[in-house]
């Protein structure tokens, strides 16, 4: 798992802080202070992966993230990494990305499907 998210770090401003194997847990950091940690579930138990900042700054940008994972089906860090990143966006000082553009990233969804809706739970409507 520390393998996939230092590929994913390759491609972000993120870092790989540390990761503690018997605790499953990652931490990523990003200047300017941006912070996170993932715990990844045990391959037995069937729990879902939690992300979580200690920075109080930090922590009402995860919220897509951890509306994301609690959704319905199971997600691969890869997709929890990506959602983590797209939540710090403007943390970062990076555009915003619409959900679009998201998808065509992702390049998983050949065509549209019913499930996109589902994804943009938590974006207010306007």
């Amino acid at each position: 798992v520390a393998e996939a998210a230092e590929r994913w770090c390759a491609r972000t401003p993120f870092q790989l802080i540390a990761a503690e194997e018997t605790e499953r847990r990652m931490d990523f950091y990003a200047e300017p202070g941006v912070s996170f940690y993932v715990l990844c579930p045990e391959a037995a138990c069937g729990d879902n992966f939690h992300v979580w900042s200690e920075s109080e700054d930090c922590l009402p940008f995860l919220q897509l993230a951890q509306d994301y994972i609690s959704s319905c089906g199971k997600k691969t860090l890869h997709e929890i990494l990506e959602k983590v990143f797209k939540s710090f966006r403007p943390l970062l000082g990076l555009p915003d990305v619409d959900d679009d553009a998201f998808e065509e990233y992702n390049a998983d969804v050949e065509e549209e499907e019913p499930e996109a809706d589902h994804q943009q739970m938590g974006v207010s409507q306007q």
